[in-house]
């Protein structure tokens, strides 16, 4: 079901896509070396959606394609906050790459480096900060990314796991 409602929005909103990274691979096979590219890309609507694709083929072209395809048939929507940031601080594991995000000022700007930046501002957040730990690998980085905001929860989530009313929470006092 959640497919079917992510192909229909496909259509209805703007999608932005940049590449992130394109590397020569090579892979060696019997009769010598065999030359592929892989690319990393993001894709996102600036209003919550985002997803990191790789695509590898022969040349460039036909690695971005891949790429995007694959980073669409793993959107996830993620919740934002009125002044365009997130509702807490996070921390995302992807590998060995871990990454923290955390909500900042209103004006602040995205204050992030390399793929962790790129995926930050196609989903549509303006106002975070945000630290790369331990691995400086690209996909790993962009994935764990990926992993933090997919951890977001709302008030609104949290009563409903927790099967209370959103009121209880607001309202919590020490007796």
């Amino acid at each position: 079901m959640k497919k079917k409602n992510i192909k229909n929005k496909d259509q209805d909103t703007n999608w932005e896509e940049r590449v992130v990274q394109v590397k020569r691979v090579t892979k060696v096979v019997k009769g010598g070396k065999k030359l592929s590219f892989r690319a990393i890309l993001v894709v996102g609507n600036e209003k919550g959606q985002i997803g990191v694709g790789v695509g590898k083929a022969s040349d460039v072209i036909g690695a971005v394609k891949k790429g995007v395809a694959d980073a669409k048939k793993h959107l996830i929507s993620i919740p934002l906050t009125k002044s365009n940031s997130i509702p807490h601080t996070i921390e995302g594991i992807s590998g060995a790459a871990r990454v923290i995000i955390r909500p900042s000022a209103i004006g602040s700007g995205v204050i992030a480096g390399g793929s962790v930046r790129t995926v930050l501002e196609l989903a549509g957040i303006k106002n975070i900060l945000a630290k790369q730990l331990r691995s400086s690998n690209t996909l790993n980085n962009a994935r764990a990314v990926i992993n933090a905001l997919a951890n977001l929860k709302t008030f609104a989530r949290t009563a409903q796991e927790r099967d209370i009313n959103i009121n209880h929470l607001y309202s919590i006092t020490e007796t």
